[in-house]
């Protein structure tokens, strides 16, 4: 019987094509960037190279795994962060203004099992989680004005659409990894350039509030040093009343001098009596 197989190379290369098939049904090789769940007759009995947070390259369960052949089918599914885009739609903000918001949102798979029990195929996770994060921005922007997309508020807002979208990424086993808004825009035209125009005027406002808030701190702050100077002169010249009273005079003598020096190019002329009373400072002391 063998020498007559051994002569037949028709029936060898048939028992080789088999062998080969069984080997293939049998064994399969799960690569770094999928995880596999290994279906018997439509159900789920094993998973190889699931996720797990924090694990390293080639310390996964990557590599060779066995099955039985012509029983049990692998579903692939990505390890790797996928997304999901939102269409472009329509938005309200509180303070009545229509935007233009496209956003996206990058997830991962995982927990498989729960994926497969869910959804079966890897698209029907991004088809289910679309609707809901247009539902989410929708949510949180119809919240808040426009301008809190140009505040450090814009953070809270995506944290809380993650979160709104989680609850349902969990639900197929899926996590939300981050959510950003690529445009949120105002529609061309009329509309936009009112929003421009409330914008500069609310900024022309805010600046006309802050200089006024400087000039009153600045006059209070001026008021309390003179008057803190003043007070000082007063402790200083009340020790001393004669010197106070050649000082006052010689300060006036400047500004009546000096100032008529200057508005008449040097040329003045003052006429006042020998014992006028203002003119005792230049009769010396006795």
């Amino acid at each position: 019987m063998n020498g007559h197989l051994i002569r037949n190379p028709i029936a060898i290369a048939f028992l080789v094509i088999a062998a080969l098939i069984v080997i293939g049904a049998t064994f399969a090789i799960v690569p770094e960037t999928k995880q596999a769940v290994v279906v018997r007759f439509g159900k789920p009995v094993a998973t190889y190279n699931s996720y797990h947070n924090g694990e390293e390259f080639g310390q996964t369960g990557a590599g060779l795994i066995a099955r039985y052949p012509f029983i049990d089918n692998i579903v692939w599914i990505d390890k790797r962060i996928r997304s999901v885009d939102m269409e472009r739609q329509q938005v309200l903000s509180t303070d009545q203004r229509r935007l233009q918001v496209d956003a996206f949102a990058r997830y991962r798979i995982v927990n498989p099992l729960q994926m497969y029990i869910s959804a079966h195929r890897e698209d029907r996770v991004s088809d289910g989680l679309r609707p809901i994060l247009g539902s989410a921005v929708r949510n949180e922007l119809g919240r808040r004005p426009f301008g809190a997309l140009l505040s450090p508020e814009r953070g809270e807002l995506m944290r809380n659409i993650r979160i709104a979208l989680n609850r349902v990424a969990r639900q197929y086993g899926a996590e939300i990894v981050d959510v950003r808004i690529k445009r949120a825009d105002l529609p061309e035209g009329t509309p936009l350039q009112s929003a421009y125009q409330r914008m500069q005027s609310a900024r022309e406002q805010e600046a006309r509030s802050i200089l006024a808030q400087g000039g009153k701190q600045a006059a209070i702050i001026r008021a309390e040093a003179e008057a803190e100077a003043a007070k000082t002169y007063a402790d200083a010249f009340g020790k001393d009343p004669d010197f106070y009273a050649f000082y006052r005079a010689m300060q006036s003598y400047r500004a009546t001098f000096s100032n008529n020096t200057e508005q008449q190019n040097g040329r003045t002329s003052i006429i006042l009596s020998p014992n006028n009373q203002y003119l005792k400072e230049f009769e010396g002391r006795r």
